[in-house]
C-alpha cells in the first residue's frame, strides 16, 4: 500500500523551521515508499501524514504537526517493522552510556581516589562505550537491511 503524500505548499512566506520539518517529513515519506509496508501500518502512518495535511499553511501549529507526526511515524515504524534511521542507535547508546556507564565509573573511580572530582572522567568514558554499542547495533542494522536512508538527527 503506498503512503499519501504530503499536501504541496508554497515555501516562500513560511518560516526556515517549517521548511526543514516538512523537508524531512517529506524524505521520510519516500523512503517508506520505497519499501514494502504492511497495508494496516500503511494506514496508521497515512493517518499521521492526513493530520498535517488538514492544516493550513497559516496555521501555526503546522510546525508541531510536523515534528508530531515524523516522531509518530518513526516510532511505529520502530516498533511494528524494525526499521530505524541511520545513526538512531548511537545516539540512544550514546545516552545510555553515559547514565549506565559513565556515572557508575566515575564515582567508583572517586571513591577509589578519595577525590570526588574524578566523576566527572567517568561520563565521557561512557559515552564513548555508548557509542560503540550504537554503532554496532546500527551496522547490523545496516547489513541486516532495516536502516533508512534518513539521518536519526530531526
Amino acid at each position: 500500500m503506498v503512503i499519501t503524500e504530503l499536501k504541496k505548499r508554497s515555501h516562500t512566506n513560511h518560516s526556515k523551521k517549517l521548511v526543514k520539518r516538512y523537508i524531512k517529513l517529506e524524505l521520510l515519506i519516500s523512503e517508506l515508499n520505497k519499501r514494502d509496508i504492511p497495508s494496516e501500518i500503511a494506514k496508521t502512518v497515512n493517518q499521521e501524514v492526513d493530520k498535517a495535511n488538514i492544516l493550513s499553511d497559516l496555521d501555526r501549529l503546522l510546525t508541531k504537526q510536523l515534528r508530531k507526526s515524523q516522531w509518530s511515524i518513526l516510532r511505529i515504524i520502530e516498533k511494528e517493522l524494525k526499521l530505524v534511521p541511520k545513526n538512531h542507535y548511537m545516539n540512544r547508546w550514546m545516552a545510555i552510556g553515559m547514565s549506565a556507564f559513565g556515572i557508575p565509573m566515575g564515582v567508583s573511580f572517586g571513591a577509589s581516589f578519595n577525590n570526588m572530582s574524578f566523576i566527572g572522567i567517568g561520563i565521557p568514558l561512557g559515552m564513548v562505550i555508548g557509542m560503540a554499542i550504537g554503532s554496532g547495533m546500527d551496522k547490523k542494522a545496516k547489513e541486516e537491511g532495516r536502516q533508512l536512508d534518513i539521518d536519526a538527527n530531526f
